[in-house]
Formats: structure tokens, sequence, C-alpha cells
């Protein structure tokens, strides 16, 4: 895996590793005393006869997390060691087998291990089924107010360390009780934040953490010639004390708590499921809010799932070791971030380094000063505390924001960071409800004089659509169709519903509806119908991003087609079905295609001169065409004008070799193809037989030699299509500004 990681940094040199070996030597020093600590607070119950064991199971699982976790996993520059959250869990568990009696001290490691390593497995299962995929949809205030909650509690833990207060002290009564505080303790810690701060303005190749480290325990052994005391390791509360962790008694731990393992009640199996899975999911929860922080420290992505198998694995080695579990943990990972680490190759020197330190210099922990670890732990909080939040307070539109940040921090302070991640992600959910309910679910509303279908009319048609406009109306829908907004929708409909015959509703932009939502459409359906009206949808989806089949969904709920209710592909084809209702109810009858248009008929050449009529019928010749015939083709190079006869020609523009896009349709009585008649120029689009259809054809060749006998036909008939061209251009106009005001 290292070589992998090799390859794929092109520019891992002798350099990065030092910087990886440097910063996993820095969180390790910070991360193995806390692991150390996190344990002695589960076998604390036991007495103190267990410490030994404590101490083993705190080394063990550091070891075991810092190989496996980054080998697996695949965070980059993320530590993985023994955290708060299942020493709080385990020790909880420990405390109710005494008080139940039912199992013996002695047994009681057994049962831990037991624990850890089910939560291990449960969190491998977590990431085998994709549970980790949940982490990606928390949004960034949460994530921010997590970061902030972390640090204050990361700083406020550390604090009483800092002063040098007893254990029994509590942290705001020891700030205001200065006699109190150990100058000691005091003296040490301060000096190793001021190495913290100053080291990287001054060495550059080393990592502020070991430096200040160093000057810490420098510090402490310079005080301890003047304080004799401090020179001994029985009850010195300044230092970690005294361990016993030597290679034999690693051994002897594993081989006895596995051979205890032939006297273990498999009876209470089941019972051990509940605490091994609720392990697991704070582990779980644990290692993904540290992932999620560490992407947006380093702007990298981390892969849920792989991390929760590379951490389940961590925990299960750690478990068969006799360690105690751990997750992704924010302090040693911040060390190792800041003390300069390249990938994740820092991660697993962070294991090698623990298990180096328990091999040579196992004794030599006990001498840590718990305050030089605060001090480093402290000036690290303090620069993960996100101070650009306090920004989202100078905009109204984002206080909201900033409230949910400061909920997260305030649940993180007052109960826990699990309690507080979900308290933001509620408030986020809120939120998201909220904005969905004030986002308009109408994109746009429009009624029939504004917008029109992409059938090309005779005038005399389009006068009567101006006139009838008002009885459609066309809402343009979008977003979430949900009980939240399905009344924003009804209100602004309702004024239109006793006017208009037909409403238009398009689904092409909606991303979900509910039940609330067809109810809505069933009334407007009901209100309609009681006026001989229609509802109309348009552009269903077929399948929505939940991956619910609409059209299903709405037969299913009662919404089925029939007399008043519509159902077309596209908003062009529901407009020209209403516009063909209003022409069939009109009183002019000219929807109907019967006999073949004569020249003097057509839009384009009414009212001319007998003599120019014969005259143009001379030129042109009569062409019948069957449904779905090409007439032309985009780029041919052809100059005839069409005049529709009988039947519809649809202009489309080939968008691939099976999708095109329907332009314009052109109906009975209208011309087409006058472009390329006036400029000669290749054809720019397809035009294509709607059905049955006969033509009257002219080509630019045989009119100009027409002009040359009758001048004047050119100046009446260019005049006629100029003015055709100016209708079509001032109602696309018309459309366009329409579109763009609502």
């Amino acid at each position: 895996m290292i070589n992998a990681d090799l390859r794929n940094e092109r520019k891992y040199s002798l350099k990065a590793f030092t910087g990886d070996f440097l910063s996993g030597t820095a969180a390790v020093l910070v991360a193995l005393p806390a692991a150390i600590a996190f344990s002695l607070i589960i076998f604390a119950p036991l007495g103190a006869e267990f410490s030994g064991m404590a101490a083993i199971g705190g080394i063990m699982g550091t070891i075991a997390l810092g190989l496996v976790a980054p080998f697996f996993g695949g965070t980059k520059k993320m530590i993985s060691a023994p955290s708060a959250p299942p020493a709080a869990v385990l020790s909880v568990f420990v405390l109710e087998l005494l008080k139940k009696g039912t199992v013996s001290p002695e047994m009681i490691p057994v049962y831990i291990t037991v624990v850890s390593l089910l939560a291990g497995l449960v969190q491998m299962l977590i990431g085998l089924v994709g549970g980790g995929k949940v982490i990606k949809y928390i949004p960034y205030p949460v994530v921010a107010g997590y970061l902030s909650g972390v640090a204050y509690l990361i700083f406020t833990g550390q604090l009483p360390k800092f002063l040098g207060l007893s254990k029994e002290i509590k942290v705001y009564e020891g700030i205001l009780l200065p006699n109190e505080w150990r100058w000691e303790s005091i003296c040490i810690g301060g000096i190793t934040i001021l190495t913290m701060l100053l080291a990287p303005k001054i060495i550059k190749g080393l990592p502020a953490a070991i430096i200040a480290l160093v000057m810490g325990i420098a510090s402490y052994f310079v005080l301890s010639f003047f304080h004799t005391d401090l020179q001994t390791l029985e009850n010195n509360p300044l230092v970690i004390g005294k361990l016993s962790a030597s290679i034999s008694e690693l051994g002897n731990t594993i081989g006895g708590r596995w051979e205890k393992l032939v006297a273990f009640d498999f009876s209470v199996f089941i019972q051990l499921l509940i605490p091994a899975i609720t392990l697991a999911m704070l582990l779980s929860i644990d290692t993904l809010k540290t992932c999620v922080i560490l992407d947006v420290l380093t702007s990298t992505r981390h892969n849920s799932n792989r991390e929760l198998l590379g951490q389940g694995a961590g925990n299960t080695l750690s478990a068969l070791l006799c360690g105690i579990p751990g997750a992704g943990t924010m302090g040693p990972t911040l060390v190792n971030i800041n003390s300069g680490a390249k990938t994740k190759i820092s991660s697993t020197l962070f294991g090698l380094m623990a298990l180096i330190i328990l091999l040579l210099f196992g004794k030599l922990i006990a001498w840590i000063p718990l305050a030089a670890l605060a001090g480093v732990l402290m000036v690290i909080a303090v620069r993960m505390f996100d101070k650009q939040s306090l920004n989202l307070l100078r905009h109204k539109g984002t206080i909201i924001d900033f409230a949910v940040i400061l909920a997260v921090v305030i649940s993180a302070i007052s109960m826990s960071l699990v309690m507080a991640a979900g308290v933001g992600i509620a408030m986020a959910i809120i939120l998201f409800l909220r904005d969905q309910m004030r986002a308009s679910v109408v994109l746009r509303m429009l009624d029939g004089t504004q917008i029109f279908s992409k059938k090309n009319r005779p005038q005399s048609v389009h006068i009567l659509l101006e006139e009838r406009g008002k009885e459609t109306i066309i809402v343009e829908l979008q977003g979430q169709l949900f009980f939240g907004t399905t009344d924003q929708l009804y209100t602004k409909l309702d004024q239109h519903l006793s006017t208009c015959k037909y409403v238009i509703l398009d689904m092409k932009r909606v991303q979900s509806v509910d039940f609330t939502a067809v109810n809505m459409f069933k009334q407007i359906l009901a209100q309609v119908k009681s006026k001989n009206g229609y509802l109309i949808f348009s552009s269903i989806p077929l399948n929505l991003p939940t991956g619910l089949n609409l059209t299903a969904y709405f037969e299913n709920l009662g919404l089925r087609f029939n007399e008043n209710l519509k159902y077309f592909d596209d908003i062009d084809n529901a407009l020209l079905w209403a516009e063909d209702e209003i022409i069939r109810n009109s009183d002019i009858d000219i929807a109907k295609d019967k006999e073949p248009l004569q020249l003097h008929e057509l839009e384009l050449l009414s009212g001319f001169p007998d003599k120019i009529i014969k005259a143009l019928a001379s030129c042109m010749e009569e062409k019948h065409f069957s449904k779905n015939d090409k007439i032309f083709s985009i780029h041919d190079n052809s100059d005839e004008i069409y005049f529709v006869r009988k039947g519809n020609i649809k202009i489309v523009l080939p968008i691939s070799a099976t999708k095109t896009y329907h332009l314009v349709t052109i109906s009975r009585g209208s011309v087409f193809g006058e472009m390329a008649f006036i400029d000669k120029v290749k054809r720019s689009a397809d035009a294509i037989s709607f059905g049955e259809t006969n033509l009257f054809v002219l080509s630019r060749d045989r009119f100009d030699k027409l002009t040359i006998e009758h001048p004047e036909v050119a100046g009446m008939f260019f005049e006629r299509l100029s003015l055709l061209l100016a209708n079509r251009l001032r109602q696309s106009n018309k459309e366009l500004k329409s579109l763009q005001d609502s």
C-alpha cells in the first residue's frame, strides 16, 4: 500500500518522507499518552492492579489502529487512535458489569475484548453496505460548528492540566481559585505554547509540536533541579506517571486474555450486541466527522465507506491484541497536519513510531509533562476554531447559518459531540424545509396571449388566438412539490381558475411530488371540470431524481387520463392541443384541412391581382408528400420557397444521428423555405411532412426569370414576404419578452 501511495505521489521525495516521519512522530507523542489515559479510564473501576493491563490496552490500540486503519482506509493525514467516545462507552459497560455482579473482575477484560471485536466487525459491515455515504449530506454549518465545538472541548479539557489543577476540582471552579494553580505546570505549559508559536518562524525543518514538546520536557527537568519532588514518579500529578508495559507483560496479557476466553459465557453473547453496535456507531460517527473536517482543512475528499472498512479492520486487530478501540482523532490529526504531513504514509509511520516507542522508550513516556501536552493541544484548538464563521453575522441572509453553528457548538459543550451532530443535522433539515417553502415552485406563469405553440398559423388564426388567449394559463413548475409548497401554487392559480378553460402545468423541472401535491392537483381538476375546462400536464419526467415513476404515481392516486385531464410529452404539444380546441370551438373553421388551397387563397398572395397570380402560377410546380417524407435537409443547396396547400410541415434541427429539435410547424396556408429563397444560402434545418401534404414550389431561378417579364411581381412579392417575416419576428420578440419578464 505504501508503494502504491509512493507511485501516486509524483513529487514524493526524501523531503516529503522526512515531513511524514516527523509529523507522524509528533502525532504519536500526543496520541500515545492520551490513549493510555483513555484506557485507564476504562479499567479504573476494576482497581489499581489493572493499571498495567490498561496501559497495554492503550498502547496496543494505538499501534493496531495506526498500522491498519491507513492501510485499508485511505484518508490522507488522518491519525487513528484510542479516543474519548469508546472510553466513555466502555467505562459505563464495565461499571454495569460490576453492579450486576454476574461477572468476576478478572473476566471483565475478556468482555471488553469481545465487545471491541464485535464493534470492529460491525464497522466493517457498515462500510461494506455503503453506510458511510450518509456523512456526505451533513451541511457545512454543522461541520463548522462541530469543528469549533471540538476546539472548545480540547481547549477546556487541557486547561486543568495546563494550570496543574487537582482532578477533584472542576475546570470553571479551578479558574477562579488561583491558589490551586501549580506555577510549575503553568511555566512548563507557557514555554510549550510560546515555543509552538515561535518555532515555525525560527526552525522550519522540524514540526513545531515536536520542538514544543522537547522544550516542555526540558523545562520540566530544569525545574526538577530546584524542586526535587519533581524527580520522582510516585504521586507526581505533573507527569503521565509510571507505566508497566514490558514486552514480557505484553505477551502474558495477550496470552492470558485469550486463555480466559475458554471460560467466556457465550450465552450472554447476544446481550453484548447492543453495546457493540452502539460503540461501532459512535466510532464511525467520530471518524467520519473527523474525515469531513479534514476535507475542509486540506481541500481533499475522503471515501467514507473505505474509511469505515479501514477503521473496522484496525479496531478488530486492536481487540485481537487486547487493545482498546478508537477512531480518527482530531487532536493528533491536527498535530500531524500542522507538523508538515504530506501523505497518508505519515499515518502509517504514526503506528510504526508507536511500536518503536513502546519497544525502546516505554519507560520514558512516564516522564512526559501533562502541561507540555496540554500546551500543544491548546494552541491547536485555538487554530482549529472556525473564525470565519463570525463573518456570517455581518449579513442578514447568513445569520441563520451562524445560529446553526452556534447551536452545534453549544450542544457539543453542554451534551456531547454526537448529540451536537444530531442537533446540527436537525437544524439543517429545518432550514432546508424553510428555504424550500420560501423558494417559488412557479418558475413562470403565462397566458395564451404571451406564448404560443410552434405551429406557424395564418395571421387571421393568430389574431383569434390572441383574442381568446386569456382562456389558457401556462404554469412552468420547478423544485419540490410537497406539503410546504403546494399551497403556494394553489394560491397563485386560484385567481385564474374562474376564467381559464385550459390549465397547463409543465412538470419538466419538478424534482419531487408528494401526496399533498397530488391531492391539490385533484382539487384543480375538480374546479376546471365544473366549468367544462381541462387540466393539462406536460413534460412529466419518467423518473424523478428520487426514482419515483411520476406518471404511475399519479395514476395510482387517481389522476388518470380522462376527458378533462390530458397528458402531453412537452409544453408545445400541450399548447398546440389547447389552440386547436380554441379554433375548433370558434366561429371560423379553418383548423380542418379540406381541399388543397388555390394560389390566390394563400395568405402571402391574398389580394394579388389575377394577372400576377396567373404569372406566378406559370412558374410554380405542385408537389405531394406522404407522412414523414423529407422535403429538404440541412445543408442542401436549394433556393425554393414552399407554399402549404394542405397538411403541416415540421421544421427540425438535427442535433445528432438520432436526436432533433423541433423549431416550428408550418400550417396550411403558410410559407416556408423563404430564407434560402432570399439569400440563396444552404438550408439551415430539415423540413419533414407531418402527414399527407400538398405544396406549391417556386424556385428563385424561375422567379427571377418571371420578374424580367413582369417587374411589378418582384415588388409586391417581396413586400408581402417582408411583412410576413416582420410579423413572425415581432411575435418572437413578444414571446421572448414575456419569458424574460415572467
